[in-house]
């Protein structure tokens, strides 16, 4: 192993304490310039945090290649979810690393940023030969993938791209992954007092209720979810509720049935709306469109050939998560997402190990030198 695993949990335990919720990524955009710049690639910063709202766009950065190859893409997000302010990475005797229980640890995804600047070091140390190489790391990842939809991909020249950022062993890839829908619904009632005339009123919040009782929620079938995350609505118990606003989200493998499942809901919502006497606005947003890598693509013998070499178990699965990868595969690059030493992410108890981000920085290494010309 050419790894320094002391500088490399010395770097993510830094990272770790870095505050960067979606929206907030300035200091470590910075950190992650100031580290590239160093290397030696031309580094980049694009203007999708003003866009969003935020205090960050997404960095980009080139390495010009000493192999005779096409470029390849290496991406990480840099937000995290909340909570995550005042992180602290305390690591076990065992090697397992977490947070002290109040916060996240932001493994998702600082592991993955760990390993491509850990991989990029390695690489400019021992002068050792590589493809040309462009990394991006996303602003607003964790917000449905906001950031990167902000990204001019004409700045790029690569085609294939590994994104960091999936739970599971080290040297297990995703290649499929589903479209996401997400949508609104406000239904509009008429208020009155609730002791003396309700007669006058309309109540939104049982129109609503009686559209989402008639939903098929849950695991519709093998590849598709529907799912009322947020309910608002009322302002006091003695009012009869005018409005009410529902959001949630559909997902699918098929694109077509994740539309099918969105026409679906605004259907229920407009015969409540009319049974009950109320009105009604509907808006969907594709966030994730659906995408499947080709089994047989080169990038996939890339993937073997790396695990082989460093003696990696390789296993290749579906997600049904959505991941940057989505929006690639939207403009034409073609992706694995690997996971990258990250678990039990999204909760106070996520965690990572030594040896799993020493595996990880080891798989980036070998992907960004091993040359494709031989496979």
């Amino acid at each position: 192993m050419r790894m320094n695993p002391t500088r490399l949990i010395g770097d993510f335990t830094e990272l770790v304490l870095i505050d960067s919720p979606s929206f907030s990524e300035r200091q470590i955009g910075d950190y992650i310039k100031s580290k590239l710049s160093a290397l030696g690639l031309r580094v980049f910063e694009d203007g999708a945090g003003q866009m969003l709202g935020g205090n960050c766009g997404n960095i980009f950065g080139f390495l010009d290649g000493t192999i005779n190859a096409a470029s390849l893409l290496f991406s990480a997000h840099m937000d995290t979810v909340e909570p995550s302010r005042g992180k602290t990475a305390v690591i076990d005797r065992d090697g397992t690393i977490r947070s002290r229980g109040d916060t996240v640890l932001g493994a998702d995804d600082f592991s993955g940023i760990a390993a491509i600047l850990e991989a990029l070091t390695i690489i400019r140390e021992y002068n050792l030969p590589h493809r040309p190489l462009e990394v991006l790391f996303t602003v607003a990842e964790e917000i449905y993938c906001q950031g990167i939809s902000r990204f001019n991909f004409q700045n790029l020249k690569a085609k294939d791209a590994f994104v960091l950022d999936l739970t599971g062993p080290v040297g297990t890839a995703a290649y499929k992954a589903p479209a996401i829908i997400t949508f609104t619904v406000e239904v509009i009632g008429i208020s009155s007092h609730a002791g003396f005339e309700p007669e006058r009123g309309v109540n939104a919040i049982a129109a609503a209720s009686e559209a989402i009782k008639a939903l098929p929620l849950g695991r519709l079938d093998h590849e598709t979810t529907l799912n009322i995350g947020i309910i608002k609505g009322g302002l006091a118990t003695n009012i009869v509720p005018d409005k009410c606003i529902v959001k949630g989200e559909t997902r699918s493998y098929s694109g077509e049935k994740a539309l099918n499942c969105i026409e679906l809901v605004e259907r229920e919502f407009q015969k409540a709306a009319q049974r009950f006497g109320a009105s009604y606005s509907f808006t969907n947003k594709i966030v994730c469109s659906a995408y499947e890598t080709p089994l047989h693509h080169p990038i996939l013998g890339l993937f073997k050939k790396a695990c082989a070499d460093i003696q990696l178990g390789c296993n290749l699965v579906k997600t049904f998560g959505g991941s940057d990868n989505n929006t690639l595969f939207e403009n034409g690059i073609t992706g694995l997402v690997l996971a990258s030493a990250m678990e039990k992410v999204h909760s106070c108890q996520e965690y990572t190990t030594t040896d799993e981000l020493c595996r990880i920085a080891e798989l980036t290494l070998q992907l960004m030198t091993i040359d494709p010309n031989d496979l």
